[in-house]
């Protein structure tokens, strides 16, 4: 997977004061995703995008569109994700 196609796949994070505790108590981020994409595509695209290895992803559709909640190996990765990224 390329960068342009990694981009289409993950449209933002999503940030609130929920995800901001799941940063640090379940290492987890939630981004707005694709409605197509699935849980190996969004996998790929946050390792292609952030080069960071994903543990686990759960997905959800709501009004703001579909949701992604990648569970990373430690909470210091995600953390540090978060940073980079502005949520923290």
């Amino acid at each position: 997977m390329n960068v342009d196609q990694a981009m289409k796949i993950i449209i933002k994070p999503y940030i609130t004061e929920k995800t901001f505790a799941m940063v640090e108590n379940e290492s987890k981020i939630c981004f707005i995703v694709e409605i197509s994409a699935n849980k190996s595509e969004i996998s790929e695209a946050v390792k292609t995008l952030y080069n960071q290895n994903v543990k686990k992803v759960n997905t959800a559709r709501t009004i703001y569109g579909k949701k992604a909640y990648v569970q990373f190996e430690n909470t210091e990765k995600a953390r540090d994700l978060a940073t980079k990224i502005g949520m923290l």
